[in-house]
């Protein structure tokens, strides 16, 4: 029952609002009809000012042909007045309005008003496809009233006669014709003023003169004059005017030069009348702009009042609805409340138990995350210490020459795996790094063949153990020495590799490397690594390069992370390249990837390897002994660096912790410290820290086995010089022992020659 009356209060309201706005349409209506008749009686102010009456009325209400039709003229009163910037902001308010209610005549009107100001401006273009857009519409083959088709008719001829006379003065007679013939058509049936057939026949004969048909043109011109002559109750002395100025030019050149100078005459004489109508129309003109302007400067409060009284109006009665529609929307949210409040009950406690179970795995999680963080810490310490000794023993023994060619391959390929596994551990323990992009590529010149032959003999013990055959293919064309990241470009590779190993028994691995293009000093090279072993089945493609991902065969033994190809397939892209699989199952699998490397000159690099042994040698004078402590706790590691000092005739003390580093300090002259940070007792940060309180100048570079990005936070305050990194490089090792030492014997001499 209660939504019956509803439905019926709001309906009664609607039919309410329906009858206003069809009162108001009606008073628009009344106000333009009255504007008009104002208009064409010459009472420009009133007709103006009624214009803006109506035009308010219908944008208050969404009257669009109201508002159409109104623009329309307050764009004609502008025309009048020369305004023609305004005219044209009127006439395109008006022509978008008319094309929403599809209102033909008004579009057609529009158009042709417009292409008449762009004549004005000579801008023949724009005004011919004004006139071509009004065509359009003048059409009456779709109108649904017959009365429209008189006053359609009616614009279709005056745009007839403005093409006419605009392809006159451009030279398109044949298209002026055309346009001519249409528009006679439109004389014979009697709706056409007296004075717009005079102007018709005047276009005419214009068109005659220009194609040299005097006769004919005189004859046009003749007819335009007795029926603008006939016609004393709205005479058109301009018309007038310009007919008889036309004829006398006509007669002149047809040779009858008394009638012309009699023509012309006449011209003068009706230009004279046409120049002081012209003054009065200058005057009505003035008067009309001032009388506008003070007008639209005093209207526009009474019309914004006038405006509010009826928002207002109309506000009150839709806040009536309002309220009602209110009053109902607020009993049902009352019981919609209640209902919510109750259960907002039951949530809120089921939610406050829930917040402090998430509080407490909060908790732990950022404890096992800290616990992370500080067991990748150890464990990277832990696992870079060992290796520094295997691969800095490995160097020591490759400088052995007393070895034998297999032992010396044996201990390269030692040295290599080393290496590789050094930079695995570097990768995995930093895996959130590679996530992040935050490892870049370091380019050295490197020996891509004795690179390809490392890698190769760091899996022969994997290779008998799995019965396969390894197989290295280059292209003869492929240089030898290119510029790369070798340990990343040997991390893919040694990825690749292994991972066919794995999965491949009594077969054969294929590692293959291909000239594809060379463009000046770049080479695009093609790796492949194609083996015959078990296969991918092709649902696992994306899957393989998953972090942790791995293959299921419960007949073997998958060993193995499950980073490889994920790390591998990163890394390559680092390389701006993309990893591609082809594999059937049973069959084999073959992994490639293109890359493009700057060559390298062999030569060159000879040249360049030697100077960096020189270089190396230089750096330490054999007649100026340095004395270097050593700080560092592991047996391996101690015999392993003094050995690189003592080959470079530096002089070395060992310490096993940062107390007996504190001693020899105090105790002793030293030209450097080396220190490592991790040690019993006391640990190399304190030593240097105390260190520093009584001398402020021994250069001291720390040493560690940690990640150096987190030593080097801050290494400057605790009071170190330097940082490296173990395993370190031999030549970055040497190079920052001899600037340090250099920069202090220099500060040195300094502080002596001040003082």
């Amino acid at each position: 029952m209660k939504a019956i009356l509803l439905v019926s209060f709001l309906s009664i309201a609607i039919f309410s609002f329906g009858n206003n706005d069809r009162d108001i349409i009606k008073e628009i209506d009344n106000i333009n009809s009255s504007a008009l008749v104002s208009f064409k009686n010459k009472e420009i102010v009133k007709s103006f000012k009624e214009f803006i009456i109506a035009k308010t009325l219908s944008d208050s209400i969404q009257d669009t042909y109201g508002s159409a039709f109104a623009n329309y003229n307050i764009g004609n009163i502008y025309n009048l007045m020369e305004n023609y910037e305004s005219a044209k902001e009127y006439y395109f308010l008006s022509l978008k309005g008319a094309k929403q209610i599809n209102d033909n005549f008004l579009i057609a009107s529009v158009n042709k008003n417009l292409a008449e100001l762009y004549r004005e401006e000579n801008n023949f273009v724009k005004a011919r496809q004004y006139l071509m857009d009004a065509l359009k519409f003048t059409s009456t083959k779709n109108l649904e009233r017959s009365s429209e088709e008189g006053p359609l008719n009616n614009v279709e001829f005056e745009i007839r006669l403005n093409l006419a006379e605009l392809y006159i003065s451009t030279a398109q007679f044949e298209e002026a014709l055309l346009n001519l013939l249409k528009a006679g058509d439109y004389t014979k049936n009697n709706g056409v003023t007296t004075n717009k057939e005079s102007y018709y026949n005047y276009i005419y004969g214009t068109y005659y003169t220009n194609k040299e048909l005097y006769n004919n043109a005189n004859s046009k011109f003749k007819i335009a004059i007795n029926l603008l002559e006939e016609n004393v109750n709205d005479p058109d002395y301009m018309l007038l005017s310009k007919v008889y100025k036309q004829l006398s030019l006509s007669l002149a050149k047809s040779g009858n030069n008394a009638d012309a100078f009699l023509n012309l005459l006449k011209h003068n004489s009706y230009k004279d009348k046409f120049l002081n109508e012209e003054k009065l129309r200058q005057n009505l003109i003035i008067n009309s702009k001032f009388l506008i302007e003070d007008y639209k400067n005093n209207a526009e409060k009474a019309n914004t009042e006038r405006l509010l009284q009826i928002e207002i109006a109309n506000k009150i009665k839709k806040v009536n609805i309002i309220v009602v529609i209110a009053l109902l929307l607020l009993l049902i949210s009352l019981v919609v409340i209640c209902f919510g409040y109750f259960t907002k009950q039951k949530m809120s406690s089921k939610l406050e138990l829930r917040n402090k179970q998430l509080e407490i795995a909060k908790n732990e999680a950022l404890k096992s995350s800290e616990l992370k963080t500080q067991f990748i810490s150890n464990v990277s310490h832990e696992l870079r210490t060992p290796l520094y000794g295997v691969v800095g023993i490995t160097s020591l023994l490759l400088e052995n020459s007393t070895l034998s060619t297999r032992d010396k391959k044996y201990i390269k390929s030692l040295k290599h795996s080393g290496d590789y596994l050094l930079n695995l551990i570097n990768d995995i323990l930093q895996f959130g790094k590679i996530e992040s992009n935050k490892i870049e590529l370091k380019h050295t010149s490197v020996n891509l063949n004795a690179t390809l032959e490392n890698i190769v003999n760091s899996f022969d013990y994997k290779l008998q153990e799995t019965n396969n055959h390894l197989k290295v293919s280059i292209d003869n064309d492929v240089p030898e020495v290119i510029k790369c990241d070798k340990v990343r470009l040997s991390q893919v590779l040694i990825n690749l590799v292994g991972n066919s190993i794995k999965f491949t028994n009594n077969g054969n691995i294929d590692l293959r490397v291909k000239l594809l293009k060379t463009e000046g000093d770049i080479v695009s090279l093609g790796f492949e690594v194609e083996d015959n072993g078990i296969g991918i089945p092709k649902g696992k493609f994306e899957s393989v390069f998953d972090n942790f991902s791995q293959l299921k065969d419960s007949n073997i033994n998958y060993q193995g992370t499950g980073l490889g190809l994920s790390i591998t397939k990163k890394l390559i892209e680092l390389f701006d390249s993309e990893i591609k699989l082809e594999s059937e199952e049973g069959v084999g699998t073959k992994f490639s990837f293109t890359i493009d490397f700057e060559k390298v000159d062999i030569q060159i690099e000879n040249q360049l390897q030697e100077q960096n042994l020189n270089k190396i040698k230089s750096l330490v004078n054999p007649h100026d002994e340095c004395r270097i402590l050593l700080a560092e706790d592991n047996k391996i590691n101690q015999i392993v660096t003094k050995k690189l000092l003592e080959k470079q005739n530096y002089k070395c003390t060992i310490v096993e912790n940062g107390k007996d580093a504190l001693y020899e300090a105090k105790n002793k002259v030293y030209d450097l410290i080396l220190m490592d940070i991790n040690m019993p007792i006391m640990d190399g940060n304190e030593a240097t820290e105390i260190i520093r309180e009584f001398n402020k100048n021994i250069p001291i570079i720390a040493l560690t086995a940690a990640d150096i990005e987190e030593v080097k936070q801050n290494y400057l305050e605790i009071g170190y010089n330097e940082v490296i990194t173990k395993p370190f490089d031999n030549y970055e090792f040497f190079q920052t022992i001899n600037d340090c030492i250099q920069n202090s014997k220099k500060k040195t001499l300094l502080n002596a020659q001040v003082s």
